[in-house]
């Protein structure tokens, strides 16, 4: 039977909102899935079902659902002081100390630390501050930032225009080649038959280094890229990839935004990917998400000693750091992450990924065997599944069999979540995943692609 008020809300949502990545040919019959409650590793609908969330809300929850201290940090937060305007020279205790925190877990020395309410306006934060930086050093025409294709960074104007997946522009304007240029992927799965890892990885770098070249060296400012691609397809680079093409950025006077608002705070068993697992230290770091665990909104852009030491100055007489946003440093969204932060040490959840992470992807395995599975990857609670019509060829499933929604809808059925991104499933659990409930997610997709597979014949 259907909750009370289910109705009622399930209708004034198709009613009045406006949701991230509708589908309007179906939305005006369907509506919205209502999920009222979450607890641990489950969220649960009007309709009091109970769904086991494989995508962590989206790559956000690490800590889990309905954490009673968390609700008891923001409240007190509310009470002691909920607000207060961060402009000029003022701060809140919560803001400092979370600066001071990151500034201790963030690779190299990105000491210092740019608020904002996600990780949309801290990519935007990024480009800006990259573009103060060489302003400020005389070098007016470092402006361009080169991104790669299907990379994920966000949806304001910036970041939507940062962003390299094509399905994610059609229809809407967008910050033309002259600002924002686009070299490939890193995609192991797609490189060319008969290329080593090795091969490709040259190959993309070459590639990286031509365009440089093409746009002009003197006016490329900086290059930006998710150490695992999230949205993108989960897509994992060759080894040594990111580490060489920070060494072309150092080569070319360039800055390497590394943005981390995925991979930050555990998905991958470490704080920070870029330096313990890439080997490099970027000059900029992007991080959202899992800084909170979705708890409250926060984003922070992480910028090195030598990009404030040279912006820390006024640049004209009387001149200010004109750049800032009402919510900077929100006292309750840094309590909340700071709490966040302390629970993910106090539960050793660097470890239990480090553990339960390498399990995920080898049980994941096991979904090569089907048909239509052209390839699972990923890294600890990161994970890609690409369905494909041919796995010789690679070749995509028919568009209108709508092969990944059927496949949520029948993980739904079976009580997971899952996340269909065009013709893949992706999987990204919060971190305090059991080997069992990995079994539980594996297995739910393993049904529903079955089913799949079955109504085609």
């Amino acid at each position: 039977m259907t909750a009370p008020g289910t109705q009622t809300a399930w209708a004034q949502d198709r009613a009045h909102l406006l949701h991230p990545y509708t589908d309007f040919a179906t939305f005006a019959e369907e509506g919205s899935h209502v999920i009222e409650r979450a607890e641990g590793m489950h969220v649960i609908d009007t309709d009091g079902k109970q769904l086991l969330d494989g995508i962590a809300g989206l790559w956000c929850v690490n800590i889990g659902h309905g954490r009673q201290e968390m609700a008891e940090t923001i409240a007190k937060q509310v009470m002691d002081m909920q607000y207060y305007n961060p402009f000029g020279h003022s701060t809140n205790v919560p803001a400092a100390q979370l600066g001071a925190k990151l500034a201790e877990l963030a690779p190299g020395g990105l000491n210092h630390v740019y608020y904002s309410c996600g990780g949309s306006t801290a990519n935007d934060a990024a480009v800006r501050l990259v573009h103060y930086y060489f302003d400020m050093k005389g070098q007016h025409r470092k402006k361009k930032i080169i991104s790669r294709q299907n990379g994920y960074h966000g949806a304001t104007y910036v970041a939507a225009s940062l962003t390299g997946i094509h399905g994610t522009k059609y229809g809407f304007d967008r910050i033309g080649e002259d600002f924002i240029s686009h070299v490939s992927e890193a995609n192991l799965y797609a490189k060319p038959e008969g290329w080593s890892d090795g091969d490709y990885c040259d190959y993309l770098v070459r590639e990286f280094e031509a365009r440089i070249q093409q746009l002009g060296p003197d006016s490329v400012a900086a290059f930006i890229a998710e150490p695992i691609m999230g949205a993108g397809g989960v897509l994992v680079a060759p080894e040594g990839y990111h580490k060489r093409m920070y060494e072309v950025c150092k080569a070319h006077g360039m800055l390497y935004i590394a943005d981390e608002v995925v991979t930050g705070f555990g998905r991958l068993g470490e704080w920070f990917a870029s330096e313990t697992l890439y080997g490099y230290a970027p000059d900029i770091l992007v991080c959202a998400k899992g800084l909170t665990s979705g708890y409250i909104p926060l984003g922070a852009t992480l910028i090195s000693d030598e990009i404030y030491g040279t912006i820390a100055r006024p640049q004209c007489d009387g001149g200010v750091f004109s750049m800032g946003l009402t919510y900077f440093g929100h006292p309750v969204a840094c309590a909340a992450a700071l709490k966040n932060i302390e629970i993910i040490e106090r539960e050793g959840m660097l470890d239990h990924v480090r553990t339960v992470g390498p399990y995920f992807q080898e049980s994941a395995q096991s979904l090569l065997n089907l048909p239509i599975v052209g390839d699972v990857r990923g890294s600890h609670l990161m994970l890609g599944i690409d369905l494909v019509a041919d796995k010789a060829s690679k070749a995509p499933i028919e568009l209108t069999k709508q092969a990944a929604a059927k496949v949520f809808k029948g993980c739904v059925e079976r009580g997971v979540i899952v996340r269909p991104v065009g013709d893949r499933i992706v999987l990204s659990p919060p971190l305090i995943i059991s080997k069992d409930q990995c079994d539980e997610l594996i297995g739910a997709v393993a049904g529903s692609i079955r089913d799949f597979i079955a109504s085609q014949e």
